[in-house]
């Protein structure tokens, strides 16, 4: 059985979620535990979008 992906969709939810810590990062000067942290869920979501271009990739060989 053959599951469709929403890549768009994902794509579209990462891009917020960058949004969304790259402003509270940007609030946090005062909060050095958030500021470290937000870095990390930046992190986190960069790896996310090189497993998504993976899948883009992987999909336009299919």
């Amino acid at each position: 059985m053959h599951h469709q992906i929403d890549i768009e969709g994902m794509n579209s939810k990462i891009v917020a979620m960058k949004k969304i810590a790259g402003d509270l990062i940007q609030t946090a000067d005062e909060f050095p535990a958030i500021a470290r942290n937000t870095a990390r869920i930046l992190s986190s979501l960069k790896m996310l979008e090189i497993n998504l271009s993976d899948l883009v990739d992987f999909e336009s060989q299919e």
